[in-house]
């Protein structure tokens, strides 16, 4: 998001218009407690928080992957009258789908550069590309043997530490 804003900032510097909307549908429309559930499935999983795994885990916790309806996404542009967007900023090939087939003719797709792009999120980032997220000339060549290599962070997660936090009657 803080991307997109500085790439609307500068595209209204250069004397063209830049917008950004923006839906609140955090955890894939899951809502914010089913997110952080989700997150914590994920670093506590046998293994680690993996890409292999990073949709699984949503599925595990939620039962679906998403609940995102991305169909009414393009709402927004075609009521302020867009027809054209010279620099998409985003990633997302479902919110790239649902604009073109509204109609709206997308000419660049912008990826996020990967200096922007933390550590912590090299799971994320990764498990997405390769279930088909644009991946733009800075994360070209994510295959399976990657998805299955990278893993977040050691956490030191114990779990005998679960035991220690049950309450007996």
């Amino acid at each position: 998001l803080t991307h997109a804003i500085e790439e609307c900032i500068a595209t209204a510097q250069r004397g063209g218009c830049g917008i950004v909307i923006y839906f609140r549908k955090e955890g894939r429309s899951l809502g914010e407690v089913t997110k952080y559930l989700v997150y914590n499935t994920r670093k506590r999983q046998e293994g680690g928080d993996s890409a292999a795994n990073y949709f699984n885990c949503t599925e595990v916790v939620a039962g679906v992957q998403d609940t995102r309806f991305q169909a009414l996404m393009p709402d927004p542009l075609h009521w302020l009258g867009v027809t054209k967007i010279h620099n998409f900023i985003s990633m997302s090939d479902m919110k790239y789908n649902a604009i073109v087939n509204t109609g709206i003719e997308i000419v660049n797709r912008i990826e996020i550069p990967k200096e922007l792009v933390p550590t912590d999120a090299q799971v994320e980032i990764t498990a997405k590309v390769f279930h088909g997220y644009n991946a733009g000339k800075s994360y070209q060549g994510i295959d399976e043997a990657e998805l299955n290599q990278t893993k977040g962070r050691e956490y030191g997660y114990d779990k005998s530490d679960e035991k220690k936090n049950i309450i007996k009657d």
